[in-house]
């Protein structure tokens, strides 16, 4: 189901932290005033690392004269359908952006994408140039859209799903496991914590080590965070709703919201962790 357009100028820009699975979410519905109409004109930044395995002058031949018609996403990807079997992948990275510009505004420095259409011009900013573009042309799904995941959202995202994922990668902490894009398409490090938190478990509990007590809570609060990620920061932008640990995580001498108790912070699984000591213990050796 198409969502309703957004206007003018809308941008999905989250400065402080990477986009997770709700932000992607967001930054799809920025492009939804181009939805129903031609796309006129293309221009690319043929250097772009983003276009990496990937030549420019293809996707500028094959999307000129398409119509956008629909579009969705999985996890940290986006898909943008377009009329004439053409199909085109956005994985924004650590710094992309969608926006809606005016139809006449200059390509700026670090614009890997314009897609000019009658009234606006849709763009893909990538700074750091850690994002991707893909494209393809057929009837069928491409193989970097269908070969995917199931999203933690979905039925298909079972608790004997998880189950089996914690004893596959039972000697890596769970921190780690949760941020395993090929197990849990869109979680990123805010949303890890933010699980892990409301499971009561700590960050560097080996995954392999879990009671089915708190595996059953691992997967519960997966969905719960996913699910709440996307009916705030991903229907309007912005913040989590008050009270998740999300608002306090990196406030120094920030609060556990539940307990009132200090947090803390460490680099956990190569990336900087947040939790509460009193009711996330750790592991014994």
């Amino acid at each position: 189901m198409l969502e309703e357009g957004l206007g003018k100028g809308v941008v999905f820009d989250f400065t402080e932290r990477m986009p997770e699975l709700a932000e992607v979410e967001f930054a799809r519905k920025s492009w939804n005033p181009g939805l129903g109409s031609v796309v006129e004109r293309v221009e690319s930044k043929a250097a772009s690392r983003v276009y990496r395995d990937l030549d420019p002058a293809s996707v500028v031949r094959g999307l000129k004269g398409a119509t956008l018609d629909s579009s969705a996403t999985h996890g940290k990807k986006t898909l943008f359908r377009f009329s004439g079997d053409r199909w085109l992948g956005i994985h924004l990275g650590m710094t992309g952006s969608l926006r809606v510009e005016a139809e006449d505004c200059p390509k700026a420095k670090h614009d890997a994408l314009v897609l000019r259409q009658v009234g606006r011009s849709l763009v893909f900013r990538d700074p750091r140039q850690f994002g991707r573009v893909l494209f393809h042309r057929g009837k069928e799904n491409p193989d970097w859209w269908s070969d995917l995941p199931p999203e933690v959202t979905s039925d298909a995202f079972t608790f004997e799903l998880v189950k089996a994922i914690l004893k596959r990668r039972g000697r890596a902490p769970v921190k780690a496991v949760l941020l395993m894009q090929d197990f849990f398409p869109g979680i990123g490090n805010w949303m890890v914590d933010e699980i892990l938190w409301r499971a009561r478990i700590h960050p560097a509990h080996l995954a392999g080590k879990l009671s089915p007590v708190k595996q059953k809570a691992l997967w519960r609060e997966t969905r719960f965070v996913a699910e709440g990620a996307l009916a705030t920061v991903g229907r309007r932008g912005g913040d989590p709703p008050e009270g998740w640990l999300f608002h306090a995580r990196w406030k120094d001498g920030g609060k556990c919201p539940s307990t009132g108790h200090s947090l803390k912070r460490a680099e956990i699984a190569g990336r900087t962790t947040c939790w509460c000591p009193s009711i996330q213990r750790a592991p014994r050796s």
